[in-house]
């Protein structure tokens, strides 16, 4: 009986010797930092860079309102329309 005992624990035990052995972790090499990249010309007069912020402004405003969508709300009414591409111009607004 202790034969069988014997050989049944060493039939479970050698696959876990025969297993190959775990490949070297690979070593991480350091980040190199990027070289700084020039800054871009600044205007020479404060008063051109006050047009170009304007325009920004107004995009802006026009985000905001474009912020409440449509979407939830019903475009069967496109559906009227006399062709295809009007329907699509129009369902476009709810999107």
């Amino acid at each position: 009986m202790k034969h069988i005992v014997f050989f049944a624990a060493m039939a479970f035990a050698l696959p876990a010797f025969a297993q190959a052995q775990k490949p070297e972790p690979i070593k991480a090499e350091p980040i190199k930092p990027e070289p700084a990249k020039p800054e871009p010309a600044k205007p020479e007069s404060p008063a051109k860079a006050e047009p170009a912020a304007k325009p920004k402004a107004a995009k802006s405003a026009q985000m905001a309102k474009k912020q409440h969508s449509r979407r939830s709300e019903d475009a069967r009414q496109c559906l009227e329309r006399a062709t295809n591409t009007e329907i699509i111009k129009c369902a476009e607004e709810y999107l």
